[in-house]
Parts: C-alpha cells; sequence; structure tokens
C-alpha cells in the first residue's frame, strides 16, 4: 500500500487547540491504560545506555501518550530518570497532569519544532506516535538534527500501514466514547464534544485512519536513514514488535563509539 499523506486535523493551525488537547488526552489514556509500550521497554533501554544518558526528551508528546506508566517500568532500573515533554502544540494541562503523577516529569511550555531541537535539551530524543505527521524531507530534517547535534533517538509507530490497522481505527469511535468518564483531569467541555456534539469521536476516527496512512514502513524508514548526512556515524536498528493485538515499528539510531 503506497503512503498517502492526508491531513488530520491536530495539525491544522486553525484546529482549536482544546479540541486537539481532547484527542491527545485521549491516547494518552488508552496507551497507559493498555500498557501499549511494555515491548519497546528493552529499546529505550538499550538507548540509553549506549548514550550514557539518564534523560529523555520526548518530541510531539501531546497529551503525554503513554509516558507516565512506562516511567514507572523503567524507573526500576534507573531511578534517576528524567524525561522533558516537549511539543509544538504543548498541551499544558496534560503535562501538569503528568507531572503531578511522578516528579520526574518535566515540560516546555513554548513550541519545540522537532526538526530543529534547541542543542540545550540533552538526552535521548524520542517520539511516539508522531513521525507520520512529517512528510519525508521533514522527517529527514528530523533524523538529520538529532545526527548534527550528536544525540541519540529512539522512534516509536503503534500503528502500520495495513488493512488491519485501519479496521482497527474504525471502532475508535466506540473506545472514545468508553473511555471519556474516565479521563483525568475532567473536563465538561471534554464531555459536550464528545457526546452532544460528537466532534472527539469523529476526529479521531479521521486522524486515526491517516495515521495508518501516512505510517513509514521499515524500508521507507531504511530510506530516510540512507539520505543522511553523517549517517555512518550512528548504529541504527529498524524493526517491529509485537505489541498485544497490534504492533509498533520502531527506529533507534545511536551514535558509533
Amino acid at each position: 500500500m503506497r503512503r498517502i499523506h492526508l491531513f488530520e486535523f491536530e495539525d491544522q493551525k486553525w484546529f482549536p487547540s482544546f479540541l486537539r488537547n481532547y484527542g491527545t488526552d485521549f491516547l494518552q489514556f488508552l496507551s497507559n491504560k493498555t500498557k501499549m509500550y511494555q515491548p519497546i521497554i528493552p529499546i529505550i533501554k538499550k538507548g540509553l545506555k549506549a548514550s550514557g544518558t539518564n534523560r529523555i526528551v520526548d518530541l510531539g508528546s501531546g497529551g503525554g501518550g503513554g509516558l507516565i506508566w512506562l516511567n514507572s517500568e523503567l524507573k526500576k532500573d534507573i531511578p534517576d530518570l528524567k524525561i522533558v515533554l516537549t511539543d509544538f502544540y504543548p498541551n499544558i494541562a496534560a503535562f501538569k497532569y503528568t507531572k503531578e503523577k511522578a516528579d520526574n516529569f518535566e515540560y516546555i511550555e513554548t513550541p519545540i519544532d522537532a526538526r530543529d531541537v534547541p542543542e540545550t535539551l540533552m538526552g535521548l530524543r524520542t517520539q511516539f506516535l508522531s513521525l507520520h505527521h512529517f512528510k519525508p524531507k521533514d522527517a529527514v530534517q528530523i533524523l538529520q538534527n538529532a545526527i548534527d547535534a550528536d544525540k541519540p533517538i529512539a522512534i516509536f509507530e503503534g500503528q502500520e500501514r495495513s488493512i488491519p490497522s485501519i479496521l482497527a481505527m474504525l471502532f475508535s469511535p466506540i473506545s472514545v466514547l468508553l473511555t471519556t468518564p474516565f479521563i483525568k483531569p475532567f473536563n465538561l467541555g471534554r464531555f459536550f464534544f464528545t457526546y452532544l456534539i460528537p466532534i472527539v469521536p469523529l476526529f479521531v476516527l479521521w486522524d486515526g485512519v491517516v495515521s495508518s496512512l501516512r505510517t513509514y514502513s521499515i524500508n521507507e524508514m531504511n530510506d530516510l536513514v540512507k539520505a543522511l548526512n553523517g549517517t555512518k556515524k550512528y548504529h541504527w536498528e529498524i524493526n517491529r514488535v509485537k505489541s498485544g493485538p497490534s504492533v509498533i515499528l520502531y527506529l533507534l539510531g545511536t551514535k558509533k563509539e
């Protein structure tokens, strides 16, 4: 299936930030409750160890993704772990909620562009469910920026470009309807735009299907790496791991000794 870069509502500047936040809050809740990132714990540990750092700089954090649960698991072996949440459209309420759950979280309130990360943000760069938002030239720029700054990078996608993945996305409105009462912090607007005017389940459905159509395959991620300057300075691991009924595609880039 050819990659199709259709638009997602949450990428649009005109899309109301509060609706975008409701969508990212849903993704955070779902990924934490399903523990979807359990299979990638060894990959993150490998990236941290190879880079000699205990700090993660998360790019495109949205609502914090599944980092609350993932953080609790990583801290079992890395008690001094630090995680910095960033986004081009920061969901400050979600960032504050995440920090309340674990004090080793920090967050940046100003927009951070994954293609041009300030070098002052030190640590293993991560992206969860966000690389597909970028066209190939921008995806290359994200990776090139990491190489130019001598920073490790780990990218994870919780869907793939396949019929089963797209079919799974068709059930996302049901998931939104069932989980909304349990998403914290409580927000009356979330209920209004989920049940009375169902914008949230509809835009989550559209963005979910488009996410699958946009997701880079393993071969395409290998092509992105081949296009980089200085790529031979890095060790690249690109693969997929099983996570429940679905898969997680990942890319890990660490500087060679």
